[in-house]
């Protein structure tokens, strides 16, 4: 529970939550709760400040006190708009990452809260010895389930009114449950057993779980799986299309640009299994993790068991050994490999930058566009900048929650809970990130022309096959030789070749070095972007979070 997180629902506008501006439902789910989100925030006031800037005229003065005494007069009237949010994702970016909300917001953590409250008395009513809550009829069931699948956003306001009242947004749940069972005949008779035995963590703790598995499974890893198909395509398609590599900005033996392409897809989908396979873990042991009040009330019961059962039953994995709170250590897990995931894309961006400033991608162009207000020539990789600035925000709120979240003083203390509210800003910065780097790599294309014209310049980079070759042969010295000819000198394919025909190796080894060129020694490039999608097979099942 967090202190001070209401608000007043009266007079809430209940305009719609999912556009942006706030005008149309959610239709990428079936689920009847997903689609009546009707959501707005009355905004409070922030602050208000005045300043004035050096060698300001009076009229500008004016002007700005002008504005500042509006911000101030108006701002506890604003509402929550793509204007007003303080969030870009909740403005700016809303239409990319829309789909998180249903998980990851508000909402979101009461409707999976009610859900856990509901499946656990359903469960007592299956225990034979808590004789107080019998078997639920068919129909009793139908409505408890109806509870879930109908929540709506007026369910979750009314919640909010609550909490009001209780200053306590687990307690806030377990009276609207109260409120929306008291006249059902058969579920009336057993409302204290509503939140029975449970500490408020063990409600939170199952919801923050459920929560995380669906936004990652619903929304971010399909987006994952786009992204690497995205960046797999560009390998196979460009597999033969030669490349000179740099190492220390220098250049290298060539490659091809498929296969390095190749080389973040497989390090991506190598991250993406290790996020599938984290497990979920819950607990459900009480206030300190010892099932005090069960025991006290139901001895004969085998609480620890029970617990067990009901975990799995929510298709999350079980953790026996707990204070008050679950460690969040899977959490640690979970939010770290993600930020391993978002550095290797960040590797990415920053490549295929450099690739558009190298002149071997261009980027096609989108009609009323403006690269620079100052410089109408502009076409700037502005999608991979975005990617690569969000990457580096998503990481900033995901490495402290990973690190933050698995301690805890003695039993439990309260600062998780603010803490884990703010699971959605990392994914999704996250999530804008990819699809900033999708709709990027949607513009590029291949200008082999400048790729060809750095390997024509380059004829040095065959001084590593022929001194390889001389080693085969015996011939003395073959790297010095090889130095004293390219370092520092400008080499081209005459001076190489020339080379070449003095060497004392077999007519045929000789014929292969003077065949080759800067644009045909690229090993086994081509083979290995080609190879990239079943090596991604291999690692892709299973591909859903535990």
């Amino acid at each position: 529970m967090e202190l001070g997180t209401s608000f007043s629902a009266s007079g809430v506008n209940k305009t719609m939550f999912l556009s942006n501006p706030i005008t149309q439902k959610s239709n990428f789910l079936q689920n009847s709760w997903l689609n009546q989100l009707n959501f707005s925030f009355p905004v409070r006031k922030i602050c208000s400040c005045r300043g004035i800037v050096k060698g300001s005229t009076i009229s500008s003065l004016k002007t700005q006190e002008k504005v500042t005494e509006m911000s101030s007069n108006h701002s506890q009237d604003l509402e929550l708009s793509s204007l007003t949010a303080l969030c870009p994702l909740d403005g700016r970016y809303w239409g990319k990452v829309k789909e998180l909300a249903p998980f990851m917001s508000e909402y979101g953590l009461i409707r999976f809260r009610i859900l856990v409250e509901i499946k656990w008395l359903i469960k007592m009513s299956q225990i034979p010895q808590i004789v107080e809550v019998p078997t639920f009829s068919e129909e009793a069931q139908t409505f408890l389930h109806d509870l879930i699948d109908g929540f709506s956003m007026n369910d979750a306001l009314e919640v909010k009114k609550i909490e009001r009242v209780t200053n306590h947004d687990v307690k806030a749940v377990e009276y609207f449950l109260k409120q929306k069972c008291q006249s059902h005949p058969e579920i009336s008779k057993v409302l204290e057993f509503f939140h029975f035995a449970c500490t408020s963590e063990d409600i939170n703790n199952l919801a923050h779980a459920l929560m995380l598995k669906g936004a990652l499974n619903t929304v971010i890893l399909p987006v994952m799986d786009e992204l690497i198909k995205a960046i797999c395509d560009m390998a196979t398609t460009h597999s033969s299309v030669p490349m000179l590599s740099r190492t220390h900005g220098q250049p290298a033996s060539p490659t091809t640009l498929g296969k390095e392409m190749a080389i973040f897809a497989y390090r991506l989908s190598r991250e993406r299994k290790e996020i599938s396979q984290i497990e979920m873990l819950g607990k459900f042991a009480g206030a300190v993790g010892n099932y005090n009040a069960h025991v006290a009330a139901y001895p004969e019961i085998n609480w620890p068991e029970i617990a067990e059962e009901f975990v799995l039953s929510l298709g999350l994995e079980f953790n026996p050994y707990v204070p008050q709170i679950e460690t969040h250590d899977y959490m640690a897990k979970l939010f770290h490999s993600i930020v391993q995931f978002n550095n290797i894309l960040v590797d990415f961006d920053r490549d295929v930058w450099g690739y558009i400033s190298l002149g071997y991608f261009k980027q096609t162009t989108k009609a009323g566009e403006i690269g620079s207000s100052t410089m109408p020539h502009k076409v700037n990789p502005i999608d991979f900048e975005n990617s690569e600035g969000n990457l580096g925000v998503a990481n900033g709120d995901l490495s402290h929650l990973s690190t933050k979240l698995p301690i805890s003083r003695w039993q439990r203390d309260l600062t998780d809970s603010t803490v884990l509210r703010n699971m959605g800003v990392g994914l999704g910065h996250s999530l804008l990130a990819y699809r900033s780097a999708l709709q990027g790599i949607q513009k590029l294309q291949v200008n082999e022309a400048a790729l060809m014209e750095d390997l024509d310049k380059t004829w040095e980079v065959l001084a590593e096959p022929i001194q390889t070759v001389m080693r085969r042969y015996g011939v003395p010295e073959p790297y010095e030789k090889l130095k004293e000819l390219t370092r520092g000198r400008a080499v081209n394919k005459e001076s190489i070749r020339e080379f070449i025909q003095k060497l004392d190796i077999p007519a045929d080894a000789k014929t292969s070095l003077l065949n080759l060129t800067p644009h045909t020694y690229v090993g086994a490039a081509a083979e290995l972007a080609n190879n990239v999608n079943e090596a991604i097979f291999l690692l892709s099942s299973p591909y859903l979070l535990k």
